[in-house]
This record gives C-alpha cells, structure tokens and sequence, in this order.
C-alpha cells in the first residue's frame, strides 16, 4: 500500500497522541521516516512534544505517545508500567514496574497495527526515542517486534534504532531467542544508577548492536546542550532515512 503519514484518528481511540510533521513539508506528502517519542514517569504527550519539534529532523515525522496508564495519588502525568512500584533504595518510582501491557500496546497497535498497516510503513523506517520509563518501553517494544528464530517479515524484525535515555533493557523483560538487530543507543550520566555496566551488559544480552553514550555530568535527565544532544543527532543521521541530511543547527537544544 502506499505510505501516508499518520494522523491521530489512525491510532486507537483510547490512545493520546500529538503528531509534529517536518519542517516545510505538507500533511498530503508522507515522510520517508517515523520517530516515535516516548516520555518518562509523570510526563504527559503534550509535554514531552516540545521536544519532537525542537528536533527539527528532515523528513522525519514524530510521533509522541502518551502512556496509557495515569499517576495514582493525584500525582499527574502518566506512566507505562504494569504496576506502581517504588524504588526501595531512593523512594522514587520504579521504572522497572512491569511492562507487558505497554509492549502489546507500542508493538501491536501503535506499530503493526496502525504505522505498518494503516499508513503503510515499514519496520526500518520507525525509530524509538524514549525517556526514562519511555525508554525502557521502547527497548521491550523493539525487542517484541523482533522473531524470536531471526528472520524477519513485514511485522517483525529490526527498527531503525532506539534511543533510551536514562534507561536500559528491563530486568523483567524477555531474554530468549535469537538477539534482536534493531540498533540501541543508550544515553546516561557517568553516575547514572540504572545505566550501570552490569544494565548496559543485559542490553546487549537482547540487542546485538548498542552503543553507549555517557554525559561528563551527573545525573540522567534529558541532553541539555550540543556536547550532549551530539551523540544522538549522529546516530539519527547514520539510521533515518533522509537525502537532505540533518541541519547543523539541530543539535541546539534549549
């Protein structure tokens, strides 16, 4: 079928998406590529957005998910874990909280269902940027899009990259079969508690290809300037899939 770009009645009903097309590039002309945001624990769609179009990727239409699970406690935002769970050694929020539903929900009806099917897309054209929480759904999602025996068909097989910030595969998520060939670049502080060796040595248990990327800084928030944002902008240029190549001036964040 041919390639359309997706528009928020695509995706299922109970799902809240915000959709940025690139720069100077009309609704009726579909992109060659999709980047689906995926946000941390609290975070909303529209919040995470402002930083899809901050981006400014040629030929890349970006597609932030929310999660589909609210906050208890009245603490806003949203999450993408089974459970609630809390972290027993700092009181934060667990990422690792489960993520079964979250990895039907990205891989089946976000994916399959609605990218492959609807709007005619192809697996390497879909990559995943994901934060926090939003990152390790995004690792257990390409991980669940890949066969388990290797070989790949229209609905399963290799993404063109996941980038995780902050995050590394879950320790509750699936291990067997063949390693999936989706390309992961992980991005961290050098302190970084999730991010340690031993999470970066799972991941590529999973993934046979991952890259890691750590910040000189503590701390695992979102890049904050171009020595951070660099190494992510690389690795867009060598996956997505764009003739025009990637601005210079889109490594300048915030």
């Amino acid at each position: 079928m041919p390639t359309k770009n997706p528009t928020p009645s695509d995706f299922p009903s109970n799902l809240t998406v915000t959709i940025t097309l690139p720069p100077s590039t009309s609704a009726s002309t579909p992109a060659p590529n999709i980047l689906l945001l995926l946000h941390g624990i609290g975070d909303t769609a529209a919040g995470f957005s402002s930083f899809g179009r901050a981006l400014r990727l040629p030929e890349t239409t970006v597609v932030t998910i929310q999660a589909p699970a609210p906050l208890p406690f009245d603490l806003g935002g949203f999450h993408w874990g089974d459970d609630v769970a809390f972290d027993s050694t700092t009181g934060a929020l667990d990422m690792d909280a489960g993520l079964t539903r979250s990895t039907a929900l990205l891989a089946n009806d976000v994916i399959r269902g609605t990218l492959l099917r609807k709007c005619g897309y192809r697996l390497r054209e879909i990559m995943i940027l994901g934060f926090g929480q939003g990152g390790m759904a995004g690792l257990t999602a390409a991980r669940e899009l890949g066969s388990a025996d290797g070989k790949e068909s229209e609905s399963s097989g290799a993404l063109a990259g996941v980038v995780s910030i902050g995050a590394p595969y879950a320790l509750s998520g699936t291990r067997s079969g063949a390693k999936n060939r989706t390309p992961v670049l992980l991005v961290a502080g050098r302190d970084s508690a999730a991010v340690t060796d031993g999470a970066v040595r799972r991941t590529k248990e999973v993934f046979e290809f991952v890259e890691l990327s750590r910040y000189a800084r503590r701390g695992d928030g979102m890049p904050s300037n171009r020595d951070e944002m660099l190494p992510v902008m690389q690795f867009f240029a060598r996956r997505l899939r764009s003739r025009q190549g990637v601005p210079e001036g889109s490594v300048e964040i915030g």
